[in-house]
């Protein structure tokens, strides 16, 4: 039997997940490469867009065969290949930008593989390493992806103007390659007769009982608390998807804003998305998980019923869309830690790619609730706090699933 090393010890496996997510997470800057393909190429917006949207597809198959390799083969060499991968999608984009198909299968197929390859496996890592923290390590690593999008923005336009967006392209591959290989070489995970401190809370103790039984997928796509799960996290996280899909018309219509100063609210809704995976993966270590989402929802509800459909005033409109981005966050950073307790942790990497199927399913929903009322915005926050009652209702309801504890 191995006693857990000291938690200083174990912080280097959240801290190198955080690093490698930053890394990762720029590739939601993929807004700051449009404008400079479409002038140079004579690209429309919608063909401009179809590299980023191939490569979010492309993420969630690939994440789940990433999980599969990563159960069975140790997050290293999983994490290196996406490294490797991401660099030379990048690299390919810079080389190929002048071809729409070429920079759709090196950024969309070869970066969006290397994607669900690095993002899966310091995940599953942190969470195997941190039973009795799960909550808060978890919220910490994935607030990397988020943040990530704001580095990315902020920096890539300063290099295409000095350099160029082709040499950019190259430029970020070579870093991010190097960095996310360099820090997926140190992730393992640990050895199966370690023994870690229980869960402080009597919640979260109670939720992780089911996880002595460790499920394999398949057995984990036959329980009813998958589907519940996985149907609140398609309601939570579409909810937020919506409001940042739409979060500038959504400014300039209801409150009578600019673009620049309703793109300066986003800014808000983007440091209140990282900062919601950290705090609610925190608040879920102290009152369990399915309390934590319970609390989104209603934050969410009261949201969009009664904040957002009064976003007259800048103030209101900010306040509004960074409670969403806060709840968001709490969707994104919590579901890792849930589907440890209700399903174990020796399959996390491919039980969790199959519960983050919901966000690219959110990814379609979402914001076709903003497409379908056609501006009509309060008219779809009243739509959307409906929704959220129906996924709060169903989280009610959400438990372990204890026959698979009984049999263990």
């Amino acid at each position: 039997m191995t006693e857990a090393p000291t938690p200083l010890k174990r912080l280097r496996y959240p801290i190198c997940g955080t690093l490698m997510m930053l890394c990762i997470g720029n590739v939601y800057a993929w807004s700051v490469f449009r404008n400079p393909l479409m002038e140079m190429y004579g690209w429309t917006m919608a063909q401009a867009t179809i590299p980023f949207q191939v490569s979010i597809a492309v993420f969630a198959i690939a994440m789940v065969l990433a999980g599969r390799w990563q159960d069975r083969a140790g997050p290293r060499p999983v994490a290196m290949v996406g490294g490797v991968l991401i660099a030379l999608g990048f690299v390919l984009s810079g080389l190929l930008s002048s071809t729409l198909p070429g920079i759709i299968i090196s950024f969309g197929v070869i970066v969006g593989i290397g994607m669900g390859a690095a993002y899966v496996t310091p995940l599953a890592t942190t969470i195997k390493w941190w039973p009795d923290k799960r909550g808060i390590m978890a919220g910490l690593v994935v607030m990397g992806m988020g943040a990530g999008a704001i580095i990315g923005g902020l920096g890539a336009p300063l290099l295409i103007e000095r350099i160029g967006v082709s040499y950019t392209f190259v430029v970020l591959g070579v870093l991010f390659g190097a960095i996310i290989t360099a820090l997926g070489a140190v992730l393992k995970i640990p050895p199966a007769d370690t023994v870690f401190d229980e869960p402080d809370t009597p919640a979260v103790k109670e939720d992780a009982a089911a996880s002595q039984y460790q499920f394999s997928a398949t057995e984990m796509l036959s329980t009813l608390s998958f589907y519940f799960i996985w149907t609140s996290f398609v309601i939570g996280s579409g909810v937020g998807l919506m409001v940042i899909s739409q979060a500038s018309p959504i400014g300039q219509e209801m409150a009578g804003l600019t673009p620049i100063v309703a793109g300066g609210a986003i800014v808000f809704l983007s440091i209140f998305n990282g900062l919601g995976r950290l705090a609610f993966g925190a608040i879920s270590d102290r009152i369990g998980r399915r309390n934590t989402f319970l609390v989104a929802f209603a934050i969410e509800i009261a949201t969009l019923a009664l904040v957002l459909p009064n976003a007259s005033s800048f103030l209101v409109y900010a306040i509004g869309v960074s409670l969403i981005g806060f709840t968001f966050g709490a969707f994104m950073g919590v579901m890792p830690s849930i589907t440890a307790d209700y399903f174990g942790t020796k399959n996390i990497g491919v039980n969790y790619a199959w519960v983050y199927t919901a966000w690219g399913a959110a990814g379609i929903l979402g914001p076709m609730v903003g497409v379908m009322m056609n501006g009509e915005w309060a008219r779809a926050f009243y739509l959307l706090a409906g929704i959220c009652a129906v996924g709060m209702l169903i989280m009610a309801f959400t438990k372990p699933p204890r026959k698979r504890l009984e049999q263990a």
